[in-house]
Formats: structure tokens, sequence, C-alpha cells
């Protein structure tokens, strides 16, 4: 038991080396996540997060918190965190240790030693379930039940999160919403849900100054963006937020216009990248059209491989010095018996990005091709259960970049040309889907986010009179989702039936979406979860009566 207690204290000391960088996210976010609940513990944990809001840090910071006696001291004595965009570069079959010994400093001997004498006092975060490759169902999965039983890597995986692998033990598993349905139907119970909804408007304010760390910037910047409602919104996801805080210190440093064109999700990551390649691109020997090409087909070809790792021979193939790319990053990714070098891109919501950037800067034919291939995988997943499908962000990005201020802003700096037809093939594929589709939950968030990025407002307003009932989702609606619910809805003045669950809708977010009602012939809103002052104090302000609005 010394010997382990010894290993142990290593491994920590490793990942606090490891995550030191995020020892400035000042809160214990594993407080929120495995707290017992009316007398039931959980054994299972799914920490939901959009793309963007801080599914990963989060993960990190409970590593350091754990490793530093922070956090779960007495709960667990050992906590493994499990990539699974690694667990996908995984070749052959292997068993649980080894695949725990290529992700940390512990052998697979030292592994088994520590795991096999208090399983229930074992952690397993898994981060990125949405990331996982998965080529079979996980209800034909041959049974696994052994630590050393060699398997391929999906299937030891899933084995773990079934509970047929060290049952007593505990998981934490983050994954995007679009895979959700999945995880919660493959991991072992009794589960908890938890979701990461973003920064507040407090913690924008907090995130700007930490980032800034000039307190006249600071508070300079600030002002511009709590001025503009479209970036104090968008900042809430944190990725966006570092984005927009990055955006704003170049244009102080050169003094230009510190908001303008920046109104949506599309538009920023244009920016963004025009700033990037202005500033941060000069020793690159590609030009802009071909580095952004090349970008493109890698991040495509990540898309459809189920894919954000990618090996230095084929990123060398595609891009020429990726080690210089700001568009990349590079790291070594542990193999057996040695170190392999790998390039993911900075985000994963920047490959989505590019992926649909290069979808219509093809040349007319192939872009219209690419979108209605795109289109129809999209239409692959037409399910309700499954929205919104794993190339939502792609196609959201695809609408805005259509929008004719992002295409000219295109062609007036770097000379690209989108082809104006692949417009109208998105427009026609989403009246037809508003006409005939499901008209509930994600889906009807996803169609509102691809009406607000194209920012098209006559288009917009078509696009209203042909929704016959909007029903946004059965859970909380972020101030991103309000924000786009607001813009579609004041772009037509006369929609028929608004429908919104009492758990949607908190007195903030009522407040965003009010100017929006006296648009709509029918509204269903629930009052229980608000005070009647909160209500009459808000409707009061659009001279309605509540009988008029709720049901």
């Amino acid at each position: 038991m010394h010997l382990e207690y010894i290993l142990i204290l290593k491994y920590k000391k490793q990942i606090c080396n490891e995550y030191q960088y995020v020892t400035e996210y000042n809160s214990l976010p594993g407080e929120y996540v495995l707290l017992s609940e009316q007398e039931i513990s959980p054994s299972a944990i799914i920490l939901q997060g959009n793309s963007g809001n801080g599914k990963t840090l989060t993960v990190q910071k409970i590593m350091l918190d754990w490793a530093s006696d922070d956090l779960y001291k007495e709960q667990f004595d050992i906590v493994f965190h499990l990539k699974c965009k690694e667990i996908n570069c995984i070749s052959g079959k292997k068993s649980l240790v080894e695949i725990l010994s290529n992700s940390c400093s512990l052998t697979s001997d030292q592994i088994s030693q520590t795991i096999q004498h208090s399983t229930e006092k074992v952690l397993f975060i898994i981060d990125g379930f949405d990331e996982l490759r998965l080529t079979q169902d996980f209800y034909h999965m041959p049974t696994n039940t052994d630590v050393l039983q060699k398997a391929p890597p999906e299937v030891t995986l899933c084995a773990l999160l079934r509970g047929r692998i060290l049952p007593e033990s505990f998981l934490l598993v983050t994954t995007r919403s679009t895979a959700t349905d999945t995880l919660g139907k493959l991991l072992k119970g009794p589960q908890r849900f938890t979701e990461i909804m973003g920064f507040s408007e407090m913690g924008v304010e907090e995130y700007f100054q930490k980032f800034f760390q000039n307190e006249e910037l600071f508070k300079k910047a600030y002002e511009y963006v709590k001025a503009n409602e479209t970036l104090i919104t968008a900042c809430s996801i944190p990725v966006i937020c570092w984005i927009i805080c990055t955006t704003i210190k170049e244009r102080f440093e050169v003094g230009a216009d510190v908001t303008s064109g920046l109104e949506t999700t599309t538009s920023i990551y244009i920016d963004f990248v025009s700033t990037l390649l202005e500033h941060h691109c000069q020793g690159l020997c590609q030009s802009v059209p071909s580095l952004l090409r090349s970008l493109g087909q890698l991040a495509e070809r990540g898309m459809l491989e189920e894919q954000v790792l990618f090996d230095e021979e084929s990123v060398n193939e595609m891009v020429s010095d990726p080690a210089g790319n700001p568009f990349l990053c590079k790291f070594l990714f542990k193999r057996r018996i040695s170190q392999e070098t790998m390039f993911s891109f900075m985000h994963r919501s920047f490959q989505e990005f590019f992926t649909a950037l290069y979808y219509v800067l093809l040349e007319e034919e192939e872009s219209q091709r690419k979108v209605r291939e795109l289109l129809s995988m999209d239409s692959d997943e037409y399910r309700p259960n499954l929205y919104p499908p794993r190339f939502a962000a792609v196609v959201q990005f695809a609408f805005g970049l259509l929008n004719k201020d992002v295409r000219r802003t295109l062609r007036k700096k770097h000379g690209l040309v989108v082809h104006p037809n692949a417009q109208t093939h998105l427009q026609e594929w989403i009246l037809k889907e508003l006409r005939n589709g499901y008209p509930f939950g994600d889906r009807t968030l996803f169609w509102l986010h691809c009406l607000y990025e194209l920012h098209e407002a006559d288009f917009v307003k078509e696009a209203m009179k042909a929704w016959n009932k909007i029903n946004p989702s059965d859970g909380l609606l972020r101030r991103i989702d309000c924000w786009a619910l607001l813009y579609c809805s004041q772009c037509c003045h006369s929609m028929n039936e608004l429908y919104i669950t009492d758990s949607a809708l908190t007195c903030k977010t009522l407040s965003m979406i009010l100017p929006a009602l006296p648009n709509f012939k029918n509204l269903t809103l629930s009052p229980d979860r608000f005070t009647r002052g909160c209500w009459s104090c808000s409707v009061s302000s659009l001279d309605l009566s509540l009988s008029n609005i709720l049901h």
C-alpha cells in the first residue's frame, strides 16, 4: 500500500504539471456535478454542453483540483482522464489498463494494481463522447468484463461505460447535445444529468478582466461589448468570448472600429480568421485562398471520418508548414513505445467553420454537389430524438457564409468568391424543412440559428411565415437561443403560434424575447416557474393582459 501511495503522489504531480495553466479558472466545477441528489448517489454523470461552453476546461480543472487535494480527496483514491478523440487513434485490440496507460504516466501493471484494490474509489472522466467513432451498434458489442481483456478500443470503452468493467467505479462523461440520447442509453445507472450553460453576464465581465489584465483596457473593452446586445449575448459562449476579446485587442492596437461587422457567430469567426491571416500568417508560403482551401479539405476529411486528430503526414500533404499555422495545434501523442506528432484545429468549432468555408468556396458545380451531400447527411439523421444532427454546426456556418456582408468581406479582403446559387439551394431546403419537418425541440433551435446566421431579413420573414408552430425546447433556453428567436420573430409581424414550456425560460430570458411576443397570433407560455410579479412587470411593458398569453 505504501508503494501504491507513492505511485499516486507521482501521478498527481504529473497532473498538476500538465494542467497548471488552468489555475486561473477559479471555481471548483466538480462540486456541482457529483453531489448526491434526493438521497441518490449517481454512479454516472452526463456533463452536457454546447460547442465552446467549457466542457474540456471543466474536466481539466476537476483533474487539477483532485491532484491538488482540493476536490474529492476522500471520495476518490485515483481519477483517470480519457479523451475520446485520442481513443479513436489507438489501433489494434487493447485492454482497459492499456488504454489508461496510453493517457497517463502510469504503466499497465501499476494501473492494474491501483484500481483492483478499491474500485468504488475510482473515477473515470471521459471527455468528448460525441467525438468517439463507433463502428458498430453498442447493443451488439461482445461482452467485456475484465480490465485485462483485450478488444477494439471502442468496445473496451463502451464496456466501461455500460458498467460491464469495474461496475462499482464512478463515471463522468462530457458530450455535446448531439450525442446525449445515445450516451444516456449506453451509460450505466443511476445517472445524473448536468449541463454547462456558459458564462453569465458577471462571468463575461470577469473573463474580460482576466484577459486584458489592464484595468483601463478591460473597462473600455467591456463597455463596448456590454452596450452591444449581440456581442454580450455571444460572449456567453466561452470560446466566442475568447475570440471577441482577441479581436477587440487587435482592433485597439490598430485603431479600428471595435464592434463593427460582428453580428453573427459566422461574422465573428470570419473577422477572427481575417485578423490571424493579416497579422500572424505573413511567413507562410501558401497564398490565402490556397491556405483556406487546404484547411477546409483537412477539416472536411475529419468531419466525414469523425476525426479531430490528424497525423503529421496527412496534414503535411494538405497544409504547408502546419507547425507555423495559427489555426492548427501541434502536440505529441503517446504510443506504446514512442510518441507521434499530431495536429488538431485550435478548437473543434474551427474544424466545422473551415468545412463550411471549403464547401462554399468550391467551383459552383462542385459547391452545389457538396452542399447537397451535406444536406442529405442532415436528412439521414432526421429523427426527432437525434437532433441537432452531427453536421448541424457546419450547416449553420454555411448559412452564415452566404450572408451578403460576409460574402463581401471575403471578396474584398481575400479575393474569395462565394457563388450565390449555394444560397438559393440552402434557402429552398430550409423552407421545405419548415413546412414538412418536426417542429419542436433542438430541431427548432437549429432552424432558428440557421436563419439568424443568414441574417437576411426578407428571407427570414418568408421562412417565419412558413412556420406553423414554433416550439423551441423542453430544456432551458440559452441567451443565444433567445437572441436568435427574437431576431427571427422581429423579421415577421404575423406568425401563427409560439409554444414554450415552463422549464425553458428564466426571468432574464423571458425579458429578452418579450418584444417579439406581439407578433404571434397564439402564445402558450407557462407561468409556473416565475413569480406573478415577474410576469406582470414584463407583460405590462407590452400593454398585454396576462389572460391573453398564459395557458
